[in-house]
């Protein structure tokens, strides 16, 4: 499971602990409140509602989900025991119906008295209590198989940062890969900590080289801070500018737990410096991903299948080209296309470099001579990226987001902040593909990409999804 698919997750528990809300709150009315004349459940429900009162309930719910998002609820709970995440929920389900029961008095919400809250209370802490534990199960059994992993990078080597790995390692169920350690040590102590058994990739000053060719999705930082605050802080700016989530450990900040994450054996907790984009946003975005490739694949039927039957029958090969790109936190995945070109079409680059026209690392001829008569025509229309609409849906790609690069591009990068565009999910059209594409210098790619990145929001999706139509009309920039 990557970032994309854990926030959709952490998304859907707060829609389900938002509909729990409604469930037991119609619950609690249904047993301490029941209506005079109202003889079966199915009339209960059919009460009318007044708009004040619905009102009143709508702004009780957003109460409910800023508390529950304020006492961390959803955050990551790898590392929290059972127990300990049990007791986080019924506290704040705690605080929450306090807070709402306060703001009925006030209000003078009738339905709302001391029995109607401890039997919604109840109700609801005994659902939550349960479909929580059930989730854990779920999610430690396909972690211990090797699913939904996080790959981890920890700075430095102290007997902390030794503990922290050796719990991580103990637990298979909390989904932690360990990449590695980052310090600088003389050659004694560089002897003493191979024989740990751990990995050391090399000294910190190496870590843009590590997070350029690995797939890190955490930095974790066990630098004395006393000693070592601005290499900590300059392992910190170097991960946020490529997008990826950094945590702290340090006694320093044992107050602070709001975003943290920490084990019950570890010394001190773990606090997050910088993260990436999650939330009910996100979780739009993949909704909405979801949705509009769905509905275009069953619209689009007819055309993929008559593609697929004219590219099949005008030149041998496959109708599809399958190729590795690299999507959010570099990882790789296999995108689909049309094929427009011949079948060793990639073989056949080797001896094409040198007619290169494009700037940077990527490889673009305009004429290129591996191209089919019927490619040439899917590329003029961006016909051979509708089969991306299936990689949308398998969670890839997104409508929306920087194109994704081939493998063989990727290798070329030599800015660091071009590598950020791997923070967010890849896909199939961007401010790139609406401001002229092939016309564009690669530096002039990746600024729009970092732009996306900055200001993004699904009306933002929307417009580029809007201005990407008449784009592909007028064949602007198209190879």
């Amino acid at each position: 499971m990557g970032s994309a698919k854990r926030t959709v997750l952490r998304s859907a528990l707060k829609v389900f602990d938002l509909a729990l809300v409604v469930g037991c709150f119609l619950v609690a009315a249904f047993v301490v409140a029941w209506p005079p004349g109202i003889s079966t459940f199915e009339q209960f429900l059919s009460i009318r509602i007044k708009v004040g009162n619905f009102v009143i309930f709508a702004i009780l719910l957003a109460v409910w989900n800023r508390v529950f998002e304020a006492s961390g609820v959803y955050d990551s709970k790898r590392l929290d025991s059972l127990r300990d995440e049990l007791a986080n929920i019924s506290k704040a389900t705690l605080f929450a119906t306090g807070i709402i029961y306060v703001i009925s008095m006030v209000l003078r919400v009738a339905l709302v008295t001391e029995a109607f809250t401890a039997t919604f209370f109840a109700t609801y802490v005994s659902v939550s209590v349960a479909g929580r534990t059930a989730l854990r199960v779920i999610l430690h059994g396909a972690r211990a198989r090797g699913r939904d992993l996080r790959y981890l990078l920890i700075v430095g080597t102290n007997p902390r940062a030794l503990a922290f790995a050796r719990s991580i390692e103990a637990r298979p169920e909390w989904g932690y890969r360990i990449i590695g350690f980052l310090d600088r040590l003389h050659e004694s102590t560089r002897r003493e900590f191979e024989r740990s058994g751990y990995q050391l990739l090399g000294e910190v000053v190496e870590l843009p080289q590590l997070l350029r060719s690995r797939p890190i999705e955490e930095v974790v930082i066990f630098l004395p801070l006393k000693s070592h605050y601005h290499e900590a802080m300059e392992v910190a700016r170097k991960c946020e500018e490529q997008g990826i989530p950094v945590k702290l450990s340090s006694r320093l900040f044992e107050m602070a737990r709001t975003s943290a994450f920490a084990a019950e054996d570890l010394d001190g907790p773990l606090i997050a410096i910088c993260g990436s984009r999650e939330g009910w946003p996100a979780f739009a975005k993949r909704a909405f991903d979801v949705l509009v490739s769905a509905f275009l694949l069953t619209l689009l039927a007819p055309l993929l299948a008559v593609t697929a039957i004219l590219v099949k029958a005008t030149s041998p090969g496959p109708a599809l080209f399958v190729q590795e790109r690299l999507g959010l936190g570099k990882r790789r995945f296999r995108m689909y296309k049309f094929r427009t070109m011949v079948a060793d079409a990639e073989r056949r680059q080797r001896e094409l470099e040198s007619l290169n026209e494009a700037s940077g690392p990527v490889f673009k001829i305009r004429r290129d001579p591996r191209v089919t008569p019927i490619g040439a025509i899917l590329r003029k229309t961006s016909i051979d990226e509708l089969p991306q609409l299936i990689n949308v849906v398998k969670g890839d790609l997104s409508l929306v987001g920087p194109r994704p690069l081939p493998v063989r591009d990727y290798q070329g990068f030599d800015k660091d902040w071009h590598r950020r565009r791997f923070s967010v999910p890849p896909g199939i059209t961007c401010l790139w593909q609406i401001s002229g594409r092939s016309n564009i210098s690669f530096d002039k790619w990746m600024e729009l990409d970092a732009q996306y990145i900055d200001t993004w929001s699904l009306w933002l999706d929307v417009k580029i999804l809007l201005k990407t139509i008449p784009a592909v009309l007028r064949r602007t920039g198209a190879a």
